[in-house]
């Protein structure tokens, strides 16, 4: 007998959409759509904070269009950040040099808050479906 799972909530298949989409936009934003105060605004300014602190060590936005495979890693990662990778390429900011120490621990702290956005979408798609308290 297969065991059932301890959470199983009411799917929303229009929240199932919007609600990872409008996350990876404005982090933590899909949790907050869907009422989830606490962890929400937990998701807005961890990501926010670790995105900001790279930048202000003159941390390395990366281009879509370097050639080098790290730099397109690099150029995934930070795209993970949404709105703040695009408010940031907007502003033509992150030309930090990477080659110094601070500023290579910015860039890392970029690209990490952009995985964590992408994870932080994922989850908001998750409770959406039900499959998460």
């Amino acid at each position: 007998m297969a065991e059932k799972p301890a959470y199983v909530g009411t799917p929303n298949p229009t929240m199932a959409i919007v609600a990872p989409a409008v996350g990876w936009l404005i982090p933590g934003m899909g949790h907050l759509i869907q009422k989830r105060w606490g962890r929400g605004l937990l998701l807005m300014a961890s990501i926010v904070t670790m995105f900001l602190l790279g930048l202000a060590m003159q941390g390395k936005v990366y281009r879509p269009n370097s050639g080098d495979l790290l730099d397109m890693l690099g150029f995934i990662g930070d795209l993970g950040a949404g709105g703040l990778y695009i408010v940031t390429r907007t502003l033509d900011a992150g030309q930090g040099a990477i080659h110094r120490a601070v500023a290579d621990y910015g860039t890392k702290f970029i690209v990490v808050s952009g995985l964590l956005n992408v994870i932080a979408a994922i989850d908001a798609h998750h409770i959406a479906m039900g499959k998460k308290p």
